[in-house]
């Protein structure tokens, strides 16, 4: 086995020996200016791909360069009018079918002798299948679908004043004008249940604290009815909370349009450990 040159390459280590007519070996030889002749071509076409649209722009002739300008068609001007030509015939009359009416006219305060010869109000017979106005006309029966009755001719209406209903006893407000209130207000509340609350020993050795929602009704003279509890914490403080709830003294009834009535009412209990 012959020693290699010091500057023998990778290719020439490797292919030591053997057949260097192969295809191989000449690929190996040729690789790298391939490799270089083909970034060279390929960055030489993707230079151009992106200058073709401005190297075409700068050789187009001066006549296809249009500048684009940006026209609001609202703001078009109208199109000329020629004098010469005749203006458009006006569209034809609608016919409107005419309504059953019967002469009524309102009075008037006149002279007596300006007062023409009376002439006697409509009988409510003729008021079925016609309408008052100032005279008497035979009209299309299929009328009264498309015409409304004269203004003028209508009758005066009687202005009614709208009245509030009483509430009824039997109703439960959730929203009202004004708020049922503990007597004393909110404070007042507050020293009630933290003085007549009692903390359940089942729930102090759980370990439970928080609040219990108690929904109530207070009714007209004040007094407590209907206690449920919407979300509790179980352990017996639902059923304390429930208990001093329906122990409460009266409360200040709410009330709606003036008038006491019966109001849903909910109240958060709070269950802390110290």
């Amino acid at each position: 086995m012959a020693e290699n040159p010091q500057n023998a390459t990778l290719d020439d280590i490797v292919f030591a020996n053997r057949n260097k007519a192969y295809g191989a070996y000449s690929l190996r030889k040729e690789y790298p200016k391939t490799v270089t002749r083909a970034l060279i071509i390929g960055g030489i076409l993707f230079t151009l791909g992106v200058l073709a649209p401005t190297i075409i722009t700068a050789l187009a002739p001066e006549e296809e360069k249009q500048a684009m300008v940006e026209v609001d068609l609202m703001k078009l001007p109208p199109p000329p009018i020629d004098p010469n030509e005749p203006p458009p015939p006006p569209p034809p009359p609608v016919e409107v079918p005419k309504v059953n009416t019967v002469k009524f006219l309102p009075p008037e305060v006149k002279p007596d002798e300006e007062v023409p010869e009376e002439t006697p109000p409509p009988a409510v017979e003729e008021l079925k299948e016609a309408v008052a106005a100032e005279q008497t006309q035979e009209g299309d029966p299929n009328a009264e679908d498309i015409i409304a009755a004269p203004e003028a001719s209508a009758a005066p209406t009687k202005v009614e004043v709208a009245v509030e209903a009483a509430p009824k006893e039997e109703q439960i407000f959730t929203v009202v004008e004004q708020q049922p209130e503990f007597t004393g207000g909110m404070a007042a509340l507050g020293q009630y249940l933290q003085k007549n609350l009692r903390y359940p020993a089942a729930a102090q050795r759980a370990n439970v604290a928080g609040r219990v929602f108690v929904s109530f009704v207070v009714n007209t003279d004040g007094s407590i009815q209907d206690v449920q509890v919407l979300k509790g914490l179980g352990f017996g403080t639902d059923e304390e909370a429930q208990r001093v709830v329906k122990g409460m003294p009266k409360w200040r009834p709410g009330k709606q349009s003036g008038r006491p009535v019966r109001v849903k009412y909910n109240l958060p209990i709070n269950f802390t450990l110290e």
